[in-house]
């Protein structure tokens, strides 16, 4: 039988999807020492565990070569693609806010107003939640440095601590959404692979534990 393909990113999403699967009782020796490889074969060949970044995962999930990914919120939000969100797993967990300088008011004045962002798409949909006409700047890199290089007047994006902008005189002026890990499932799969995919499924559900609060 085919295995079910599960996708996910490298670094701490990877550890802790790894951390649940062997708490389903899958068999992750092939993730422990998998060298370069990109796809590794887990629980006897029963399901691969295929290593993409975050954005290409919504690709191979909505294509259906991947049944199913392991992806930040905010790279569902920000892709607007056509999946399935059926779980929200409890780690990974941040928040996409609004930020901009101490002490200063976002929304005095008239004038249009420019905010930087990795998440044009977020940013866009929150202000136009607000009836606001706003010049959008998509920043690869750093965000922080487009309003103290006068680029900005604010910025869009995802903090924890939020050490970065108190370092860089930025403080959260609103906040837009919750963010954690998220299992997503490929439409036709739903129907074709139906019978694994919810038996993985309510293997799953009981080992996530998800805060009250979340989004």
């Amino acid at each position: 039988m085919k295995p079910l393909r599960i996708a996910v990113a490298k670094g701490r999403l990877e550890e802790e999807t790894q951390a649940l699967l062997e708490k389903m009782g899958m068999d992750c020796s092939a993730a422990k020492d998998k060298g370069r490889k990109l796809i590794l074969p887990l629980d006897g060949g029963r399901l691969d565990l295929v290593l993409a970044k975050s954005q290409d995962i919504i690709t191979y999930v909505e294509h259906g070569v991947c049944d199913m990914g392991i992806v930040g919120k905010d790279t569902i939000m920000e892709s607007a693609q056509s999946l399935y969100e059926v779980m929200d797993l409890g780690f990974g967990r941040c928040r996409m806010i609004l930020a901009a300088g101490v002490g200063k008011d976002f929304y005095q004045g008239f004038g249009a107003k420019t905010v930087a962002s990795k998440y044009p798409n977020i940013a866009r949909g929150f202000f136009e939640s607000k009836a606001m006409d706003v010049n959008i700047v998509k920043i690869e890199g750093s965000v922080e440095l487009a309003p103290l290089l006068e680029l900005a007047d604010g910025i869009v994006d995802i903090v924890e601590t939020g050490g970065t902008l108190r370092a860089n005189g930025l403080e959260e002026k609103e906040h837009i959404a919750h963010l954690s890990a998220r299992l997503v499932v490929n439409v036709a799969g739903m129907k074709l692979r139906k019978e694994e995919i919810d038996g993985f499924i309510h293997r799953l559900r009981p080992l996530v534990t998800v805060e009250k609060g979340g989004a």
